[in-house]
């Protein structure tokens, strides 16, 4: 299984046995990296038995707070709209009851404010955004590789996220405290919002680890049963 994510506390998360990530920081190199990687898997004594977009996400449907998991039933951007892994999709949700199961919005920079977040609701009826998950999606078609999208939602649609929290994400995926405090005392009226970035951060933190776990079971009940091709 290969579990893509976009920052390396995700990374360290989604690792495990049976399992390559890949973490894609500033996405640029990404469709390259799942490139390679897939292409290994398939050529392996196992193959490719799917990908995941794991990670957390930003909020455009209302009323989604921090925490809230997102099993995406399709993966939306400009130029596609792919359904994800009915059956993987179905156990998903099966082992995580209280998830939201709605379409997940791929884009190329971070959505931060409410007001942009609301047009990206309205326009394309996405419940969540990440940055990964197009690119995954765009893949697993084009290698007739089975997919799935499992997002928690870590700022809410109605917050905005500072940009200091912005700022400290380095290319790699890793977080710059240093450019975090640089910026703080560019800009001191982020500090309230940090801290509430912070404590939302947690609370989807908390669900990763679940959903990770229930990751591991669904590829054992893979083995025995099986995945659908998307």
């Amino acid at each position: 299984m290969i579990i893509v994510v976009g920052m390396a506390f995700e990374a360290r998360i989604a690792a495990g046995a049976g399992v390559s990530v890949i973490c894609s920081g500033d996405g640029r190199n990404l469709a390259e990296a799942l490139t390679r990687t897939i292409a290994d898997a398939c050529a392996g004594p196992n193959g490719c038995r799917g990908i995941v977009s794991f990670g957390v996400a930003g909020g455009l449907a209302p009323g989604l707070k921090p925490g809230t998991c997102v099993v995406g039933s399709a993966i939306l951007s400009d130029t596609l709209s792919l359904t994800t892994d009915v059956d993987w999709s179905r156990k998903l949700l099966l082992a995580l009851p209280e998830a939201v199961h709605g379409p997940i919005l791929g884009v190329g920079a971070p959505v931060a404010h409410p007001d942009a977040k609301r047009a990206l609701y309205v326009k394309t009826g996405a419940v969540a955004v990440d940055m990964e998950s197009h690119v995954v999606a765009r893949k697993s078609a084009e290698f007739g590789v089975p997919m799935v999208a499992i997002r928690v939602i870590t700022d809410p649609a109605l917050r905005a996220l500072p940009q200091s929290a912005v700022a400290a994400i380095r290319a790699n995926g890793t977080t710059d405290i240093a450019a975090m405090l640089r910026s703080v005392m560019r800009r001191p009226r982020d500090l309230p919002d940090l801290v509430q970035t912070a404590l939302d951060a947690w609370a989807a933190r908390a669900m990763l680890l679940r959903g990770r776990r229930v990751l591991s079971r669904a590829l054992v009940d893979s083995d025995s049963s099986g995945l659908s091709s998307t």
